[in-house]
């Protein structure tokens, strides 16, 4: 039996990540900062399912969490970097800590995870990291512009770790979703939300997940994954257009 540890896997994305591949026969680690959210949910889904505590912007957290479950598990084989927060609205009027919190989270969180699980994912049968970026590392977006570039730094850091890890027979890849009906999007000041609608559910994220996860490497497996057709028409559009067609593009977008 295969094993799965997801971050930020409480509630949202993360828990509907859980709940599916528990479903598909997986040893499923949900770990949060919420501890006893996660708890509730390792309970309702059963024996084959653990929690525990983890705030990924503290290292000392992932140690304790990976060797936790991988003794529990047997083996870690797929590492879920799902854990984030957004700030939404002009740049210069969210507070200076917001910005640096979303780096610690976004950035930091899923550096640090992918580097600590390294040695536990170098010893499984089979291993695979997947982590969460977002269509707003297509083109950054105002008024979520720390959001977007944390996202862009997950998706250089995946693409960098997809072809170094290749000697370890490690894939790395990220899902691009646009805007998900989760919590993190309730209330949020960006035009583009309003122009673009919220048309994903988070159980649309986890089948991409598993479908990620089941995929065949091969020379032609792509790192990126988009859910959504709107997400994939935009990542279509930016590889194609010149840059100002795509600046354009996402000024109408974000407009208010």
């Amino acid at each position: 039996m295969q094993s799965i540890f997801i971050s930020g896997a409480a509630q949202g994305i993360g828990a509907a990540t859980a709940q599916l591949f528990y479903q598909q026969g997986y040893k499923v680690g949900i770990y949060d900062i919420n501890v006893v959210q996660a708890q509730q949910l390792a309970q309702q889904l059963g024996p084959h399912a653990k929690a525990g505590l983890l705030d990924v912007s503290n290292a000392q957290h992932w140690e304790n969490a990976l060797a936790e479950f991988s003794t529990w598990a047997g083996e870690l084989n797929i590492l879920v970097n799902n854990a984030g927060i957004l700030y939404s609205g002009p740049f210069e009027e969210t507070e200076l800590s917001a910005h640096l919190k979303t780096v610690d989270i976004n950035i930091k969180g899923v550096l640090t995870g992918c580097y600590l699980a390294l040695p536990y994912l170098r010893q499984a049968s089979f291993a695979r990291v997947i982590n969460l970026s977002s269509a707003s590392a297509i083109y950054g977006q105002p008024d979520l512009v720390s959001y977007a570039a944390s996202k862009f730094a997950v998706r250089g850091l995946t693409e960098g770790l997809d072809i170094e890890w290749q000697k370890y027979g490690i894939r790395v890849f990220d899902i691009m979703p646009l805007f998900v009906q989760t919590n993190m999007v309730k209330n949020m000041n960006a035009g583009s939300i309003h122009n673009m609608g919220v048309h994903l559910r988070a159980t649309d994220v986890a089948r991409q997940i598993l479908h990620t996860v089941q995929l065949k490497d091969t020379p032609f497996t792509v790192t990126h994954h988009t859910v959504g057709l709107k997400a994939k028409v935009l990542m279509t559009l930016s590889n194609v257009s010149p840059q100002f067609v795509n600046r354009m593009s996402n000024l109408w977008i974000s407009k208010k």
